[in-house]
């Protein structure tokens, strides 16, 4: 399974430095969401994919039974993957904003201060 989900990671990242090279500022954000989703799946491809129980101790016990999924990578991807919801939220108004005054999406558009 693991090789499988490097390939996916590979075309995450290249799809996403694909579409941060385009003049187009959807197209960066677009990007950048991709590139922060292939970041969270290495994280979770590299902390090893186990067929366990989820981490809870038994109550009484003083360790797990058995193999248990390891809680530190998901509790990381999860943090990110809430923070990039956010980032991308702003974003996306932001860009709303920004093509109503100025009426295009095109960076090099935007480089003008005219506006």
């Amino acid at each position: 399974m693991e090789p499988i989900m490097a390939i996916v990671t590979g075309c995450l990242y290249a799809s996403a430095i694909y579409m941060m090279l385009r003049r187009s500022i959807v197209k960066l954000v677009i990007g950048l969401m991709l590139l922060s989703n292939a970041a969270n799946l290495l994280i979770f491809t590299s902390a090893g994919m186990t067929r366990g129980a989820p981490p809870l101790i038994p109550l009484g016990a003083m360790q797990p039974d058995g193999i248990i999924a390891d809680p530190l990578p998901q509790a990381l991807i999860l943090t990110a993957i809430v923070i990039a919801f956010g980032v991308l939220a702003f974003a996306v108004v932001l860009i709303h904003r920004a093509y109503n005054i100025i009426h295009t999406d095109n960076l090099d558009e935007m480089k003008d201060t005219d506006t």
